[in-house]
């Protein structure tokens, strides 16, 4: 079975992962760009019962465009989020941000969502990428 890891910058909270990602996916939501500082995030979700989390993490809170509660977990050293919960459709499972496994061989995003605030100048030609909105 894989394991994989995902941690902050400095190390200090950090998750292991076992087997493969329930879905990878690029989110173009303005929420998303806020967050990660780039023009798009992409996440991989993972059951809940197969991620270990270690580490001292602070917590915020936001409502989606849905009305659910996404939950962020970062680090209080270095600030970076490294997992969050969705009380909605997404109960049972955690998301981590793909770039907190700093792994160029992690699985492809196959989900696009929230195309309409997509950055004209993004491109997903080539990936088998299943657009919703």
């Amino acid at each position: 079975m894989t394991t994989r890891r995902a941690s902050c910058s400095c190390g200090q909270l950090h998750v292991i992962c076992e087997g493969e990602p329930i879905r990878v996916s690029i989110c173009h939501c303005l929420a998303c760009q806020k967050r990660t500082g780039s023009v798009f995030g992409t996440q991989a979700r993972f059951a809940r019962e197969r991620v270990t989390i270690e580490g001292l993490d602070k917590r915020w809170q936001r409502v989606g465009d849905d009305g659910g509660r996404i939950t962020f977990h970062f680090c209080p050293d270095c600030g970076a989020t490294v997992y969050y919960e969705c009380d909605d459709f997404m109960a049972g499972f955690i998301a981590i941000p793909v770039g907190a496994f700093a792994d160029p061989t992690f699985p492809a995003p196959t989900v696009s969502v929230y195309g309409s605030r997509r950055h004209p100048w993004i491109a997903t030609r080539g990936l088998n990428v299943e657009e919703a909105d």
